[in-house]
Formats: C-alpha cells, sequence, structure tokens
C-alpha cells in the first residue's frame, strides 16, 4: 500500500503563487507517474500537470505556462508551483502516483485525499 499525504493548498489573491507538496510513504517497490490532477466547479477531473521516473513532464492546456511540476525521488515527493493563479484555478487538487509493490507487480495508482485551493478576485 502506499500512502500520499498532500500540503500547500490554501486561499490566495488573483495573481498570487502556492505551493503544493504530495510525499508518498508506504510499502512499494518504485515509483513511476506522479502527476497533479484538479476538479474545478462545472468540470470533470483534469490533468493538470503529469512528470516521469526519467524527468520527463507534460502539462495541462491550463497549466502551461503558469505551473511546474517537479519531484525529489529520494523524498518519493512531487510538487506543483503555481504561479499567476486566477480564480478559474480554484478547485481540489489531488496527487496521482503510480507504485508498484513488487517488481514483477504492474505499475497501480494511487490519490491523495485532495487539497483545496481557493483564488479571489
Amino acid at each position: 500500500q502506499v500512502q500520499l499525504v498532500e500540503s500547500g493548498g490554501g486561499s490566495v489573491q488573483a495573481g498570487g503563487s502556492l505551493r503544493l507538496s504530495c510525499a508518498a510513504s508506504g510499502n512499494f517497490r518504485s515509483i513511476n507517474g506522479m502527476n497533479w490532477y484538479r476538479e474545478v466547479t462545472g468540470k470533470e477531473r483534469e490533468l493538470v500537470a503529469s512528470s516521469t521516473r526519467a524527468g520527463d513532464s507534460s502539462y495541462g492546456d491550463s497549466a502551461k505556462g503558469r505551473f511546474t511540476i517537479s519531484r525529489d525521488n529520494t523524498q518519493n515527493t512531487v510538487y506543483l508551483f503555481m504561479t499567476n493563479l486566477q480564480p478559474d484555478d480554484t478547485g481540489i487538487y489531488y496527487c496521482d502516483v503510480e507504485a508498484k509493490q513488487y517488481s514483477y507487480s504492474p505499475y497501480t495508482d494511487y490519490w491523495g485525499r485532495g487539497i483545496p485551493v481557493a483564488v479571489s478576485s
């Protein structure tokens, strides 16, 4: 099993910044993808940013140019640095980690409980 502890959300005014963190712990052999999703009002859960263990990253359209994903593989932690936040970014942000328990196991998705982010105009 993998436990995810998310932190760093909160309230900020438009134009402000926040950094989210997600630390994975528990019984697992390795982690591959570490990703951030969000649920904003009126929309389905969407991918914000993703990163691979090799260091590749990609972003959803809403995040491009404003958000940066990074990770520390030694600490099994992924970060999302968000700048120029706007009211449309208000929602719940979820950490998703792809981990496997044994070398021969497939990767399984584990989800955090979600962090609220509120951006006021």
